[in-house]
């Protein structure tokens, strides 16, 4: 059993947030705590010039607040916004919060990506935990 899960929440695969939820709480030791964690990309400079109100605050607040809908009333998930590149950060905010299991979701893979999405295959790579792969099984 896992004592600290991490689950990343792409926001084009909200569709899998339920399926990965219900295997981390089978996996999940009795007095784990799972984190739903979303990764927002910086805006590039250039495009933030054009920009006139700061969208990352509201950005980040809604987000979050699609985790928390997600994770419901269970007291034993938290909820994390960072930015970044998402297959750096994941593998970064893993090894900060001492994570025992990521679980990460992939879909519609491509050759080029190894049989697997290309954020998940960079999570595999640079995850010094163990990482379960969940597909949506459209692929």
């Amino acid at each position: 059993m896992y004592k600290h899960i991490l689950i990343p929440v792409a926001l084009d695969h909200e569709t899998l947030v339920d399926r990965k939820l219900e295997i981390a709480r089978h996996l999940l030791a009795e007095d784990g705590k799972i984190t739903l964690l979303t990764v927002l990309e910086n805006i590039p400079g250039f495009v933030s010039e054009f920009v006139d109100l700061k969208i990352d605050n509201h950005l980040t607040q809604k987000v979050a607040d699609r985790l928390k809908a997600a994770a419901g009333s269970d007291a034993r998930i938290n909820c994390k916004v960072v930015t970044g590149k998402p297959g750096v950060q994941i593998a970064a905010y893993a090894d900060s919060e001492s994570v025992d299991l990521i679980l990460v979701g992939s879909h519609h893979p491509s050759a080029q990506d190894y049989f697997l999405g290309s954020t998940a295959s960079r999570v595999v790579r640079r995850a010094g935990c163990s990482v379960f792969v969940v597909r949506d099984g459209d692929g």
